[in-house]
């Protein structure tokens, strides 16, 4: 089990993260509180990973300036079913990007194991908390060394050189998170 806390630099946030192994599964467990452009904000997330790092659930429930939404998702066969609905548009997805959390890039980063100066491109359920946006988005993952990864947004001009340690969770995300605890 691993527990941990991310400061969210630009999200004015802190995450207090766990992720444990159950059977065949992670099992992630997760609350951020924050402020970011007059939004205060808190964030109860819950995520089943298979043991390839693929996500098979989740559950996110959000309080935005006092307005809540909950969100969830069930991965049945190649499809999504999003709050109790099959959305064709995430059809063969096996990633997630959660806005506000540095933990789902670990998806990608443990699951592709790219070699060094290689890339692969990804496609994921983009879910921005704040906004209460769901939609799928390109993504390009590089490996630049053992520990650091180029994240890029392929619908923007948006890159980022992750770091992370040797379980794939982020230590530094440039501007955005930081891992500041952490226990085993």
């Amino acid at each position: 089990m691993k527990t941990l806390i991310w400061k969210g630099i630009a999200y004015q946030s802190l995450e207090y993260f766990n992720l444990k192994e159950s059977n065949e599964n992670y099992i992630v467990e997760s609350r951020i509180i924050g402020s970011y452009k007059e939004q205060i904000y808190n964030v109860k997330y819950n995520l089943t990973i298979d043991n390839n790092w693929k996500i098979q659930e989740f559950n996110i429930e959000s309080e935005v300036n006092s307005g809540k939404n909950k969100l969830t998702g069930k991965k049945l066969q190649n499809n999504w079913e999003i709050n109790n609905v099959i959305n064709p548009d995430f059809k063969d997805f096996i990633f997630i990007d959660i806005s506000l959390t540095p933990f789902t890039n670990t998806l990608p980063i443990n699951h592709l194991q790219i070699p060094e100066g290689n890339s692969q491109e990804i496609k994921v359920i983009y879910i921005d908390v704040l906004n209460n946006i769901i939609k799928p988005v390109p993504q390009l993952y590089t490996r630049i060394s053992m520990d650091q990864y180029r994240y890029e947004n392929l619908t923007s001009d948006f890159k980022a050189d992750i770091l992370v340690d040797k379980n794939g969770l982020v230590v530094n995300y440039p501007g955005l998170f930081e891992k500041t605890e952490e226990l085993s």
